[in-house]
């Protein structure tokens, strides 16, 4: 048997399982000529800060009782910045991947979107609602933003493997 197959694949460098590079050559070109992946670029850190002053408002309620309408208001704002970039990430995903979610590069980060999503979602609707009182939607509000964390981490590592990807075929050329 060849050394660098093994029961479950192609093996890498020390017999560790080779990871699949996260784009395609032709899924990379799609990927870089798309105005969506500016959209996401764009979006991403805008919903990062509108999640840290949100957080801030939340907890200031959380801690102060004071606040309630702006730390409301901010997490309603949050879940619509939140929409807006699942919309704008599955139309990229469907350019890119010809998949509008659920593509296999990024199946893992799309299933916890849903999470993320649900809870915002339900964060809303209790809102409208009146299903939870003030102190049960900022406990919500934070369970949604854990979850964010989360997805936005796996989001970041998928970034920094597509850049060790794009890397690797240079340091090969240049005979590192």
């Amino acid at each position: 048997m060849d050394r660098t197959q093994g029961t479950w694949g192609p093996r890498g460098a020390g017999g560790a399982p080779a990871r699949r590079p996260l784009y395609t050559p032709a899924e990379r070109a799609r990927r870089d000529a798309s105005i969506w992946t500016l959209v996401q670029g764009v979006l991403a850190p805008l919903q990062f800060l509108v999640f840290l002053a949100s957080l801030a408002l939340v907890l200031r309620y959380l801690f102060t009782g004071e606040g309630y309408t702006l730390a409301n208001a901010s997490v309603v704002f949050k879940t619509l910045v939140l929409y807006t970039i699942m919309v704008t990430g599955s139309i990229w995903e469907k350019v890119v991947f010809g998949k509008w979610l659920f593509a296999p590069a990024f199946f893992w980060e799309d299933v916890f979107s849903m999470l993320v999503l649900a809870l915002h979602t339900a964060y809303l609707v209790a809102l409208a609602t009146g299903g939870l009182d003030a102190r049960g939607l900022m406990l919500l509000a934070l369970a949604a933003y854990a979850t964010y964390v989360i997805n936005a981490a796996q989001f970041i590592i998928k970034l920094r493997m597509a850049r060790l990807d794009a890397a690797r075929p240079q340091a090969v050329a240049q005979g590192a």
